[in-house]
């Protein structure tokens, strides 16, 4: 199979018969037919000029501008007490401390290969790499004081090693460790997981599972319910899987990597020791879904009050953009409404980074990333595609 996606030129579309995949050859205790069509669609990239920057569509009231520019890539953004920003680049392996009043002045407070998921806590910065996670006092000028490395030991990356991270109300820390591979039959049980440990690295557990790669998660302000953004897998279809939202509970596990979705079931996959009938029954559904492909990221509540009344509560996640759908998603920030602290439903807040034309069909000026929320009650997004962090405000 690998062959043939190698072949896979920018606009490709590629047709897999599950009855040809040697995974299959072995038990075949899951009787069962599919036909699945592929794409692979790559947007080509943009500069993002004023015109286009100007062309953004958001409701109305809202304006969108750029804070701060020439970031390389940035990827998670926390908001420090102060109000400034710290941004971490995995490529760079770099965290930048940006001022809030000024996006021009920032310092480089760390260097540390790989470094990605961000968390401010009690007057520290954590931060994690592929294998590792680091606490270090946040100092008076900005900087990072002596640092203290909390974990060593965390599971093998692979497909996904953007590790994140976050404090709860509990006061423990939590750390997204995705999957990985697309789908696969896990030998680690941290992979595929969400954990938590107390703030010096000890007392790891796993809190669930079945999560394929949860990049985005925060708590909803009254409830105190954990929700996360877990990414659906590939090459089933340009509708297939959608992006999940999810209500992560304590030992409960979220299908991947034989469940998908609201119930799709993996035939790539037989359960050992079980049956895909019974992982399904022992699996969580999602409570909201998104189009397939569209890569969630970075996923913030509103908690300031800057934005009308009614977007208090609510949240906004950043889609990154696909690749492996016709048309492509994502490239855009959506909102995630909640009544009386649950969600009810998703909507467009930032759209038109991506636009038809170009080599593929489809052209983009930006890949949402890093989304916080700004001392002030407006809104930080992140793009790693040109580094810029643009900041979203509401005239009223």
């Amino acid at each position: 199979m690998t062959p043939v996606f190698r072949r896979a030129r920018l606009a490709a579309s590629l047709t897999l018969s599950v009855a040809s995949l040697p995974a299959l050859a072995q038990a075949l205790q899951t009787p069962g037919s599919t036909r699945i069509e592929a794409n692979v669609v790559k947007a080509a990239p943009l500069e993002a000029t004023p015109e286009r920057i100007a062309s953004l569509k958001l409701p109305p009231g809202f304006r969108i501008a750029p804070f701060a520019t020439g970031l390389g890539a940035p990827r998670v953004i926390v908001v420090a007490p102060d109000g400034a920003l710290y941004v971490s680049d995995r490529d760079a392996g770099t965290v930048t401390r940006i001022e809030a009043g000024d996006g021009a002045k920032r310092k480089v407070v760390l260097t540390k290969p790989d470094v990605h998921g961000l968390a401010i806590h009690e007057g520290r910065l954590f931060y994690v790499t592929v294998k590792e996670i680091f606490s270090a006092p946040l100092m008076a000028d900005g900087g990072l004081g002596p640092e203290l490395r909390l974990v060593a030991d965390l599971p093998d990356a692979g497909q996904h090693p953007n590790r994140t991270i976050a404090v709860g109300p509990d006061g423990w820390l939590y750390a997204s460790l995705g999957s990985t591979c697309n789908e696969c039959e896990e030998r680690n049980p941290e992979n595929a997981t969400m954990v938590r440990m107390k703030p010096d690295g000890s007392g790891r557990e796993i809190v669930a599972s079945g999560l394929r790669n949860t990049i985005g998660f925060d708590w909803e302000p009254t409830t105190k319910a954990l929700y996360g953004w877990d990414d659906g897998v590939d090459w089933h279809g340009d509708d297939e899987t959608p992006e999940e939202l999810n209500r992560i509970e304590p030992g409960k596990k979220y299908g991947w990597p034989y469940i998908f979705g609201n119930g799709m079931k993996n035939l790539y996959r037989e359960v050992p020791k079980s049956s895909l009938e019974q992982w399904d029954k022992d699996s969580e559904r999602p409570v909201l879904t998104w189009t397939a492909h569209a890569s969630s990221m970075q996923f913030a509540f509103y908690r300031g009050d800057q934005f009308p009344a009614e977007y208090r509560g609510d949240a906004f996640v950043t889609m990154h953009g696909s690749w492996n759908r016709k048309p492509p998603s994502g490239y855009e920030v959506l909102r995630v409404r909640f009544d009386k602290g649950r969600p009810v439903s998703i909507e467009p807040f930032v759209s038109g980074f991506l636009t038809e034309g170009g080599p593929s069909g489809w052209s983009r000026f930006a890949r949402p990333f890093g989304l916080a929320v700004a001392k002030d009650g407006s809104l930080y997004l992140g793009d790693d595609q040109h580094g810029i962090v643009y900041r979203i405000s509401h005239e009223g």
